[in-house]
């Protein structure tokens, strides 16, 4: 019995002690800033003519340029992968920025995203090229967009205009990650799904903070 005992506790330690590390990362770990005052969205407005704003809002931000049904792929793999399993945070957003012209592809893809999840907080953000090359460089990430206004890559924005993400990657040469590139699943899968999570949870703990405060 004493080595059964023993032989159970040396193979269930190290699930017990990789359970309490990654719960504490979830639980009490913070997705660092690395770029202050990302540009407001003024001017910019959904398929209904209503503002867009990323204030007080925790949101996924992309840009999939003048033709979005090229890139539907990445609008699939985000809907499925993060947006269908987050939506019902009530802070939580994506939003994607569009030029003018593309609003007829957007009810399109809106439909579509419809099947995955409701889009209540899917938000399709309609502006000036200019308008949208200026959102884009004020997130100075080195990334750029093509001729087409388009990055495959996806950002996380703070409620306080911030934008997060990692500074100590293994996998990146200086090891900063500023965007996801919504062109691969295991980008999504892995290091884009555990950053939001760690984001929300930071945002669940100040509102519960917040609410024992008034009570």
């Amino acid at each position: 019995m004493k080595k059964k005992f023993v032989l159970g506790f040396l193979f269930l330690l190290p699930i017990v002690i990789y359970m309490f590390f990654a719960t504490g990362v979830n639980n009490f770990g913070k997705l660092p800033v690395l770029v202050n005052g990302v540009e407001e969205l003024g001017g910019f407005v959904d398929l209904e003519g209503n503002p867009v704003q990323l204030k007080d809002r925790i949101t996924i931000l992309g840009f999939f340029g003048n033709d979005p049904l090229q890139t539907k792929a990445l609008t699939y793999n985000l809907a499925h992968k993060i947006y269908k399993k987050n939506h019902e945070f009530s802070e939580f957003q994506f939003v994607i920025l569009l030029p003018e012209n593309t609003r007829n592809q957007a009810k399109i893809l809106t439909n579509k995203i419809g099947e995955i999840a409701p889009t209540t907080s899917w938000k399709f953000a309609f502006g000036s090229t200019e308008a949208i090359q200026s959102v884009f460089d004020s997130l100075k990430s080195g990334y750029t967009l093509d001729g087409g206004m388009t990055s495959s890559y996806v950002f996380i924005i703070d409620k306080e205009l911030n934008l997060r993400g990692r500074n100590d990657d293994e996998d990146v040469a200086d090891g900063l990650v500023y965007g996801y590139n919504s062109a691969d699943i295991g980008d999504i899968n892995n290091r884009m799904s555990d950053d939001v999570k760690v984001v929300l949870a930071e945002y669940r703990r100040a509102l519960k903070k917040y609410n024992k405060r008034e009570i």
